[in-house]
């Protein structure tokens, strides 16, 4: 097993990925490709094992109106025939120790039970704007004080936005 930066090649197996890890939504797969063609600043990484794009990581920029204020994890996937057996943890763990994020704001829209293993907490402020009371919305070296809605490239909102799956682990968004 490989980690490795996301390659032009290796898109359109992310894209794959993406539709298998999550069955039944269009949703990531078409947000990765738009965020693609258009070209958004993304930091992104594989997992590859036999040749095959196994995981998948992104991490985009999160606003406070117009100005930078951190990185969204979102999304993250991994093929079915993977899943739960600890491929997702270490790439998240790998991520997490590259320059680009290791000393960032992050944040993340997903399971906390899952994400607090990693040194997520829950987020009070800045405001999700896709997780009403900010129930699943964690985040990692924040010290937000201001009161705002955080901003998402507006690729995020482009596609509709599927409801948040109860007592399961969520996809980070």
């Amino acid at each position: 097993m490989k980690i490795q930066k996301l390659t032009v090649e290796n898109r359109p197996k992310v894209y794959a990925l993406l539709q298998r890890a999550f069955p039944g939504s269009d949703y990531e797969a078409g947000l990765v490709q738009k965020l693609h063609e258009k070209g958004k600043p993304i930091h992104e990484w594989v997992c590859i094992h036999v040749g095959k794009v196994i995981a998948y990581i992104a991490f985009t920029n999160a606003y406070h109106g117009s100005v930078i204020c951190g990185l969204h994890l979102a999304p993250m996937a991994v093929a079915p025939d993977f899943q739960g057996k600890g491929v997702g943890s270490e790439l998240l763990r790998f991520a997490l120790r590259q320059e680009a994020i290791k000393t960032q704001p992050l944040f993340v829209l997903g399971e906390p039970a899952y994400y607090t293993r990693f040194g997520f907490e829950p987020c009070i402020l800045p405001v999700c704007p896709f997780d009403r009371n900010n129930t699943h919305f964690l985040g990692m070296r924040n010290t937000t004080i201001a009161s705002f809605v955080v901003g998402y490239e507006p690729e995020f909102t482009a596609v509709p936005l599927p409801p948040a799956p109860q007592g399961k682990k969520r996809r980070g968004r």
